[in-house]
């Protein structure tokens, strides 16, 4: 199945309310019918507009929010960029930020924002209907899709049981120069702040060297990475895990990748959420509230779990068939907004040599 792939919602679209037609059935169904339209019309042409910024691509979330402009009339100006440097623009431009919604790629993102006092509460029938552990203590933000962190493998060259038990344990001599990673990607910078809060920076900083003198492979993108190990150049790399699926998908056709999660809470087993928060500057906070509400209900989440093959955080919406339940992840127990400080992550990165 195509990430890119459409649905006609056009069914759906500018249904005539009955009740307005019960009230002008004396002037004909035909009339009443036509009016309700119009009124309906009308509604949608008054809807407003929303300010998007985006962390995530355009290619992953354009087409659902297209969806709920032609759902809701709501206008969505959308801004994409990368999460880190998006948030940091809503800390410049404080009270004048134009953006109303802030979707980001990972927590840490949110928790910075949230912890310089950006963001505003969000209503609690928006946040119960994602697991605690994926939303925001102060009820700002909420996870709309969930990211576990994975070792994707070539089956032809690995069996499942040649796998560490722990992702600290690819610094053996035995994994020399056999491991893909991507040190300047979103997502494995998120893991190595984990790494940081969970075991100290002294242990993390001992594991980055570790796996640099071990002669890692260095790639630019989880995809790269992920293509590679399907092709044989390498047996494993660090990913996030629906990107055996994405590659698959794009290149239409079965390649030899499993997805292997490391055990017993391992940080290797991290799963992250992309989410979304409202800012307290937000000109147009019921249209941003919609937005919130939107990306939460049945239609948005089947999008990511059909789509994108991430996790989705709302009961009753199934990730696809063979992926691991998410509440089969063994990950690691970790407060998501304390990943908020990629500064010192990035400073990290440089002092062991890796960036």
């Amino acid at each position: 199945m195509s990430r890119f792939s459409s649905r006609d919602n056009a069914a759906t679209l500018f249904r005539p309310a009955v009740s307005r037609r019960t009230l002008l059935v004396s002037a004909g169904a035909g009339f009443g019918l036509t009016l309700a339209g119009r009124l309906s019309l009308a509604a949608q042409e008054n809807a407003g507009e929303v300010t998007v910024y985006s962390g995530r691509n355009e290619n992953l979330v354009g087409q659902i929010l297209t969806r709920f402009q032609e759902e809701t009339g709501v206008t969505v100006n959308a801004r994409y960029g990368d999460t880190a440097e998006l948030a940091a623009t809503i800390l410049e431009e404080g009270e004048n930020s134009p953006a109303d919604v802030y979707l980001a790629q990972d927590a840490g993102a949110l928790g910075a924002v949230q912890a310089n006092g950006r963001f505003a509460d969000l209503p609690d029938e928006i946040l119960e209907r994602v697991d605690a552990r994926f939303r925001s203590d102060a009820g700002q933000w909420v996870g709309v899709t969930g990211r576990a962190r994975v070792a994707v493998y070539n089956t032809d060259m690995l069996a499942a049981a040649d796998l560490p038990a722990s992702v600290v344990d690819l610094t053996d001599p035995s994994w020399k120069g056999l491991v893909g990673w991507a040190p300047t990607n979103g997502s494995f910078q998120a893991f190595v702040t984990a790494f940081r809060v969970l075991k100290g920076d002294d242990a993390a900083a001992a594991w980055l060297e570790a796996m640099q003198a071990n002669e890692p492979l260095v790639f630019e993108s989880n995809g790269a990475i992920t293509r590679a190990v399907g092709a044989g150049e390498l047996p494993v790399g660090l990913v996030n895990h629906y990107y055996m699926y994405e590659v698959q998908a794009e290149m239409n056709q079965t390649l030899p990748l499993a997805n292997h999660y490391f055990e017993r809470g391992d940080v290797g087993s991290l799963v992250n959420v992309s989410g979304v928060g409202i800012l307290n500057s937000a000109g147009n906070p019921d249209q941003a509230r919609q937005l919130a509400d939107y990306l939460l209900g049945e239609d948005a989440q089947t999008y990511f779990a059909e789509e994108t093959f991430e996790y989705p955080l709302v009961a009753g919406v199934e990730p696809v068939a063979d992926l691991k339940p998410l509440d089969e992840i063994d990950s690691p127990e970790i407060d998501l907004g304390d990943l908020s400080d990629l500064q010192g992550t990035l400073e990290l990165l440089a002092e062991t040599g890796i960036l």
